[in-house]
């Protein structure tokens, strides 16, 4: 069994895994490198996406997996199917919102482990259309992002809690660790059956929105009472996407990981890689999906959110390390943003208007730029610029060790105005005591400029 684990920030994968990711790929999932890269090139520029997690589960607001956390059975869980009605839902603002932020995509909940549809899916009677509510949340979605420019993915829960065909493992709502019971449940239960039902949704959702640009697939958990690939019928069921959305992004949550072909960008999830992630020794495509606070669903009572400030520096340290950033947000049971959500995503706004040419296009700085102290670096290989984002304002200088006669001109990114710069002296001329020949410093003005994080745009030689 193929284990992907994350030391250091680095992923890594047995040996195994290796022998076996050395085997030719199918025909049907046969690519170059090169076409992959252009695949993508969309999605390595946006750099930045807004996740939507939403469901039934906006009801009780205690968490997304408050079914699980709270081993509540699936009549009791009935209230909240029979009182959904997002009154005010109106996916226009959200897009908006979205657009202000300078977010390019979407991903949104199709389907969350509950097993819950926001979609009129022709399968199951367990899905939007048969609640109070009673439309397509999905369909004006899709139309509302697409109208303000914002590429539209989705997102699909491998588990569902409500199928009766889905087998109880062991982090099912059932599951109590007595494997009597567990076998008797499981008993008439038939994942096969599971399977097919998959297929039949994921050909809805690929077939009935238009261009679907990503599909996040969520999620495995191999091993002693868990699930996996087999389980998934995971080989079959990225054919038929590929077959379907031929351009689609897909993540690495199908356990296909010993397979190149088995996923196309990585997925740390609620932490912060420290490097670059690789899979055997080579840098990876990846999207790291945080949250505002500490649920992904709604969740009234939760207060350790992040600040504005901790969000930006989110961003830009994602984009530091060549990655991209999936922002959540947790709509409310009426169909609304969360207040809290709404002022951090105005402050993320505020910044973006001014500074999103250090986030567009941009990756992990060339080697041979050395991070000033209290820093970090974005860089765009097309204009061939180089952003220091500065994380706490100097006095007067910034000292840029190594940068001679690689500045052609610096200005501040929020009002374009100049910076000048001299080569190992202060602005007052005289020499800096721990800067070298090759050393240039910046002259700064002595009030901090540009909102919560100014950016010095650099125009390399």
């Amino acid at each position: 069994m193929i284990r992907l684990s994350v030391i250091t920030g680095v992923l890594l994968i047995s040996m195994s895994a290796l022998l076996k990711a050395q085997q030719g790929a199918p025909s049907w999932a046969e690519e170059s490198a090169a076409r992959k890269e252009a695949r993508m090139s969309w999605w390595t520029h946006d750099r930045f996406g807004m996740f939507i997690h939403w469901g039934i589960y906006a009801l009780p607001g205690r968490h997304e997996w408050v079914k699980r956390n709270e081993h509540i059975s699936d009549e009791a869980y009935a209230k909240y199917f029979e009182h959904f009605d997002p009154d005010l839902y109106n996916p226009v603002e959200w897009a908006a919102k979205a657009r202000a932020a300078g977010m390019k995509y979407v991903v949104v909940t199709t389907k969350h482990h509950d097993g819950f549809c926001l979609w009129d899916s022709k399968v199951t009677d367990y899905k939007v259309t048969n609640t109070p509510y009673g439309k397509d949340l999905i369909a004006m979605l899709v139309k509302a992002f697409r109208d303000e420019g914002i590429r539209v993915g989705f997102y699909y829960s491998l588990i569902d809690w409500h199928h009766p065909d889905f087998t109880v493992d062991r982090i099912h709502p059932a599951w109590t660790g007595d494997m009597e019971k567990v076998a008797s449940l499981n008993a008439p239960r038939n994942m096969e059956r599971y399977r097919k039902y998959m297929r039949e949704q994921l050909t809805e959702l690929l077939t009935s929105y238009g261009q679907i640009d990503e599909l996040f697939l969520d999620f495995s958990y191999p091993g002693a009472n868990g699930k996996g690939n087999e389980d998934w019928g995971a080989e079959e069921l990225l054919k038929l996407i590929r077959k379907l959305q031929p351009q689609i992004i897909v993540d690495n949550r199908l356990d296909l990981d010993d397979k190149d072909w088995g996923w196309d960008f990585v997925t740390p999830e609620q932490f912060m890689p420290q490097e670059w992630p690789t899979v055997r020794g080579k840098r990876v495509p990846w999207e790291t999906c945080q949250t505002f606070s500490g649920s992904w669903g709604y969740y009234r009572d939760e207060y350790s959110w992040k600040s504005v400030h901790q969000l930006i520096v989110m961003l830009i340290e994602t984009v530091s390390k060549g990655g991209n950033l999936l922002l959540n947000v947790g709509p409310t049971a009426r169909g609304v943003f969360d207040e809290r959500a709404v002022e951090r995503l105005d402050g993320i706004a505020d910044w973006m208007k001014f500074h999103s040419r250090s986030i567009y296009g941009c990756t992990q700085a060339p080697e041979e730029f050395k991070v000033p102290q209290n820093s970090l670096l974005t860089y765009n290989p097309e204009t061939k610029r180089l952003y220091i984002h500065v994380l706490e304002w100097p006095f007067k200088s910034l000292h840029l060790p190594g940068y001679r006669g690689k500045i052609k001109y610096a200005q501040l990114l929020n009002d374009g105005s100049e910076l000048r710069y001299t080569t190992n002296t202060t602005p007052g001329g005289s020499t800096t005591e721990n800067s070298g020949a090759e050393d240039v410093i910046l002259s700064l003005p002595v009030r901090k400029p540009g909102g919560e994080v100014p950016v010095i745009e650099i125009f390399l030689e």
